[in-house]
């Protein structure tokens, strides 16, 4: 499966962005094809990090799995790294970085990497991959608009 990165200058500054990232709960609240997020654990780890074990399930089409993973926060690094736990896949990994902008507003840079076990998820993920990492990037722009009103700048674009 093909790996997706990509960089947006966002009106907002990176410790909003950062937060509404961080809020894995609310998930099924704004993002395409998440039914569902459960929080397993929550704990301190090294160096000012938090671990949240987390369940979430997606849904698309006929398919609907529950898959685990391992959110590590750095509030202070401004980054979040996800591992894959248990589920579908046979890897995922992720991460986002935010870094505020000296003219104002941030950039936000995500990174995600997945494989389902699956081969027929695997054909019709393969088919839809890049609009489908463009609909979830777009889902964390509008729920930032949402909670944070336009910004400085009434568009945001690709850095």
């Amino acid at each position: 499966m093909p790996n997706h990165v990509e960089t947006r200058r966002l009106p907002y500054t990176a410790r909003q962005m950062y937060d509404l990232v961080a809020d894995v709960e609310r998930y099924p609240d704004f993002l395409p094809w998440n039914s569902a997020a459960r929080i397993r654990s929550r704990r301190a780890g090294d160096s000012g990090s938090e671990v949240i074990e987390a369940d979430l399930v997606i849904s698309f089409k006929v398919f609907r799995e529950r898959f685990g993973s391992r959110v590590t926060l750095w509030p202070d690094r401004m980054r979040i790294d996800t591992e894959y736990l248990d589920g579908p896949f046979s890897h995922l990994h992720s991460d986002w970085t935010f870094a505020d902008r000296p003219d104002g507003g941030c950039d936000v840079r995500f990174f995600v990497d997945f494989e389902f076990r699956n081969a027929i998820l695997r054909r019709v993920i393969g088919v839809v991959f890049g609009e489908a990492m463009n609909r979830i990037v777009r889902a964390f722009e509008d729920r930032a608009r949402a909670l944070y009103g336009t910004g400085r700048a009434a568009d945001s674009h690709k850095a």
